[in-house]
Parts: C-alpha cells; structure tokens; sequence
C-alpha cells in the first residue's frame, strides 16, 4: 500500500527498482498454472482439502520461507524492515520505503509468506491487507498522506475488497490493478480446466466482481494481453462493471503474468495516474498489497 506523493521526474527510477525487488518476491505468490488431469474424484478431493495449498503456494519456490529478498539487493538503500502484529496475533514481515521527494512505498507480505507467521486465507489476507493501512495511518511520516492502493493478481482482489471498504476515510487517493480476476471461481476454469463443473466447492472466493461496483476512487487497469494464467478478458469486465468516474484501461500487449513489469509505458502509466489522483507534485505514496 503507499501513501501518496506524485512522482518527480525522477521517480520512474525509483519505481523500477521497486517493481525489480517486488517481481522477484512476488515470485512467491503468484497462482500456479497446474495440469489438466486427473479423475473427477481425485480433482474433488484436491479442490475442496487442498485448494489453499494450490490458491496460496507460500512454499514456493523452494527456500521461499527463509530466504527473502530484500530491498538493498535491488539498489534500494533507505528502507526499514519492519514486523507489523495483526490483531488476530500473528506477525507480518515488511519493507517501509523512502522513495526521492517524499515517495513513500510500504509492502506487506502476507501471512504464511516468506517471514510472516500464520497460515493464508481470505479473510487473513484480508486481516493483512487491514493491518498495513492502519499501519500508515498511526505512523507520524504518513498519517497525513494520501494512499494509492496497489494490487497485483491475488493481491488486486484482496486490494479491491480493502479500498471498497477504506475509501470513506477520504485518504485513499486510488487503486492501482494489475491482471487481477473476477473470481476465484471464475478462474478455475482457466487453470484446471477438468475442475470446471466443481467451482463451488471452492470456498477461497475473492469474489472482486462484486465488490469492484462499490469502488468510487480511480482505477488504473494493466492488464497483460499474454497474461497465461488469468485471462485478460477478466481485467476487461473488472474495467467495464467498475462505476468510479474516473477509470483508466492501460493495455500491455507483450506483458504475461508476471513480466508486464517489462512492458514499455508501464511506469509511466503508474506515475502518470499517481500524480493525477494525488494533485501533489512533490509526494506520491504507494502500498502494494
């Protein structure tokens, strides 16, 4: 999540370092593609008892529970690490980042993930996703800021269901989604095709296209054309069921589902929207969920 100063022109570099540690750590909890095979008997057993092992691989790759990367690997050098309780009593592993002029950058990771305690589910992510902006708004640097919510596959759901929610408080400034999808349900289809007609048994719901329509702050979409494992046509209808006044559809022809990172105009876009929806040119926060 991160509290908002729009980028100065030098920002893009400070994005891009960023986005190269987020993309190695975010590695970590992207869906993965699974095989299509199997008995219906064997894939109603892996659907209902194993679905969250599949819906959150926080064990992957190996070593990803020890072995976390951190900031100063991708040239970033004024950055705290931080352990955030929850509520519920488990402990969140965090990087706070102090960007050029202001630029604030605060990225949790979720519970059962690399350093974090406990085991992933909806409404623990959820919990999470809670924790970090509460987290921003006690902090003296940004308890004044705006808030531009950063969401990015799983995280988009979970980035949707906490700005719907948050917005009222009137410091979040947008949301920021990138190859996010409908529903869980609604994705299943797409990774593991035989599983199709055993949707409900899916109790990990995310259900975004029904929470988005509540959503007033501006939306970027990036949606990667090649994305292989949410279909892009689920970024189209998240775009075309969002009713905020202000929505921006950015396209990302080459980007899959983890390199639109490497799209050219992707930064751009980012910085372009941050500085828009914050009206401040010399502060653009950012927490990336």
């Amino acid at each position: 999540m991160a509290s908002s100063n729009p980028p100065s022109s030098n920002s893009p570099t400070f994005l891009e370092q960023t986005a190269s540690m987020l993309s190695t750590a975010g590695a970590y909890l992207r869906l993965p593609a699974l095989a299509s095979t199997g008995v219906a008997a064997v894939l109603t057993s892996l659907l209902y008892f194993k679905q969250k092992a599949l819906i959150y691989p926080s064990h992957m790759p190996p070593n990803a529970r020890t072995e976390v990367p951190r900031p100063s690997q991708f040239g970033i050098k004024d950055f705290e690490e931080l352990v955030i309780p929850t509520n519920d009593g488990e402990k969140l592993s965090a990087f706070y980042i102090r960007g050029p002029r202001g630029n604030r950058n605060s990225d949790i990771t979720y519970r059962g993930y690399g350093l974090s305690t406990g085991e992933p589910d909806e409404s623990g992510l959820y919990t999470d996703a809670q924790t970090a902006i509460e987290y921003l708004r006690a902090r003296a640097e940004t308890s004044n800021h705006k808030l531009v919510v950063y969401g990015q596959s799983l995280g988009g759901a979970v980035a949707v269901k906490l700005v719907s929610k948050h917005q009222k408080h009137g410091d979040i400034a947008g949301l920021v989604l990138e190859n996010t999808f409908l529903s869980m349900r609604k994705l299943i289809p797409s990774v593991i095709p035989p599983a199709r007609y055993l949707t409900y048994l899916c109790h990990q719901v995310w259900p975004t296209d029904s929470v988005i329509h509540n959503v007033s702050v501006p939306i970027l979409f990036l949606s990667g054309l090649q994305d292989e494992i949410v279909p892009p046509n689920h970024m189209r209808q998240l775009y075309d069921l969002a009713t905020a006044s202000i929505k921006i559809w950015k396209p990302l022809p080459g980007g899959d589902h983890n390199s639109s990172v490497l799209e050219e105009g992707y930064f751009e876009a980012i910085s372009d929207f941050i500085t828009s929806v914050t009206g401040d040119e010399k502060k653009a926060d950012r927490q990336r969920l």
